[in-house]
């Protein structure tokens, strides 16, 4: 059974909502002539708790903090050492832990917390604040898989949560401008859509490291760490950051970039759930004649198509091919030879190619660029932004001090009831991506690979329609005790 909800924490979000009301009855003098030019009245303060605040969680806490204006009355990560040591340090006043459910526990003044864990450990801490009120901001992708991404969407529905996922581009006013020129319907019809990355940039496609024997160190509680992921000794091969090459923890390239690279097509183009989705998949060879299997972790390259229908906005069924590993789209006629595809590197980017131009971006939204029939290339100058990450962190504080259903909360980039869907199609390429490697072997001792198929999807019911075995990956399974 849910934890039920602290009177006083709902008391004093709903007093922090509407304290700019009534402070504006009782005082005749401007706040700031009394406290001074950025003065904040401590009612106007949200109370935020971080949990994972380490690398980028750093970041999140501190912009969501407004650089040090709001409350942050609680922190949480498993390791207590270097790692945490910068935000430890900037908000000294605030309780740390090291579980978030003790956390949850102790601080009951809690208004909004930020989620920058590990993939897999996502849903559960997110469910666990939703469960008591709490406003939250999850990095991305969402969740590890796509049950959890449809549990949390509605969750954040039925309990009236004000929710941000962490694709902070999606606050970049390129992707303003980028769905300005399609609306204005500069480059027509769109049937095809490239995306893609250079990730992995960490170790991936290689064999699953072994423990070493070492203990983990003081500083980390590796049991904590692993969290919902199956129990293996400690090894210093997956924290802090290389996990994101294992399923059991990470989502590989995809996971990482795709909810940054796919926002862009997705939102301008006004897209759903995809219809199916295929691959093909980088190999490695280290004895001749046979390839390596891993299915404990992500290939090394990939290349991902998932098929849509027409929509309202695009009236055109359309394919969008996903590439990694280091793979990109070769120059459509449109786009001079010399010109870079998305970043200047071409490393990452977005090419949305229609019936009368073609739109690119890198990642993020920088740089968009809009080429039209006859040769006119138009750019979008995105340099000069006001706010740290575009205020996709602060937007979302603002919107949770105004509450659910305000201005604010609409006007979020990347609410759950849009981040939601958008990052069910994330990782319905990794259901293809896991299918495609699957090997099995015959009575003969043959090994052959029954997932390389085109999977059909019903997205609604969350369901491949046309090969079963691959409806495992739709979730996963749970360590005992650490269930979602």
């Amino acid at each position: 059974m849910p934890p039920k909800k602290s009177k006083l924490s709902k008391s004093r979000r709903e007093f922090v909502k509407n304290s700019a009301i009534v402070a504006s009855s009782f005082f005749i003098v401007p706040r700031h002539v009394l406290g001074g030019v950025g003065y904040t009245s401590p009612s106007d303060k949200l109370n935020l708790a971080g949990i994972g605040i380490g690398g980028k969680g750093t970041s999140d806490l501190w912009n969501a903090s407004n650089e040090g204006k709001e409350n942050v009355v609680a922190m949480c990560d498993v390791d207590s050492g270097e790692y945490t040591k910068t935000s430890r340090d900037r908000f000294p006043k605030a309780q740390f832990f090291k579980d978030y459910r003790e956390m949850f526990d102790k601080v009951k003044d809690i208004d909004a917390v930020t989620i920058s864990t590990p993939d897999h450990m996502h849903a559960i801490q997110a469910i666990a604040a939703m469960q008591r009120g709490i406003n939250v901001y999850v990095q991305k992708p969402l969740t590890h898989n796509i049950r959890e991404a449809r549990m949390l969407t509605e969750m954040a529905r039925e309990n009236k949560i004000v929710t941000q996922m962490g694709n902070q581009g999606a606050s970049n006013s390129g992707m303003t401008k980028v769905q300005e020129w399609f609306n204005d319907g500069k480059i027509g019809t769109v049937d095809e859509v490239f995306v893609w990355t250079n990730r992995p940039v960490w170790p991936q496609g290689i064999p699953v490291p072994k423990p070493t024997g070492s203990s983990s160190p003081d500083h980390l509680d590796w049991n904590l760490w692993l969290g919902t992921a199956p129990y293996i000794p400690y090894s210093d091969a997956y924290h802090p950051f290389n996990w994101r090459g294992w399923w059991a923890y990470g989502t590989g390239a995809l996971g990482d970039m795709g909810c940054h690279i796919i926002d862009v097509p997705f939102k301008t183009l006004g897209l759903h759930y995809p219809t199916a989705v295929e691959c093909s998949v980088g190999q490695v060879f280290i004895n001749m004649w046979d390839p390596e299997y891993i299915p404990e972790g992500c290939p090394p390259s990939s290349s991902v198509t998932l098929d849509f229908s027409a929509t309202e906005k695009n009236n055109s069924p359309l394919k969008m091919r996903w590439l990694d590993g280091g793979l990109r789209p070769p120059h459509p006629d449109l786009i001079p030879a010399n010109d870079s595809l998305g970043t200047p590197n071409s490393g990452n980017g977005v090419m949305m190619i229609g019936s009368k131009g073609i739109i690119t971006t890198g990642v993020y939204g920088f740089t968009p660029k809009l080429y039209l029939e006859g040769g006119e290339k138009i750019e979008f100058d995105t340099s000069n932004q006001p706010g740290n990450e575009f205020g996709h962190q602060s937007k979302w504080v603002a919107a949770c001090k105004a509450g659910f259903n305000s201005d604010e909360h609409k006007s979020l980039t990347s609410s759950f009831d849009y981040s939601g869907p958008m990052t069910e199609t994330v990782l319905m390429g990794n259901i293809a991506i896991r299918s495609f490697t699957e090997m099995k072997t015959n009575k003969k001792g043959v090994s052959f690979y029954p997932g390389r198929k085109k999977l059909l999807w019903d997205g609604e019911s969350m369901k491949i329609t046309n090969y079963n075995p691959a409806n495992r990956f739709v979730s996963r399974s749970y360590r005992k005790g650490w269930e979602v």
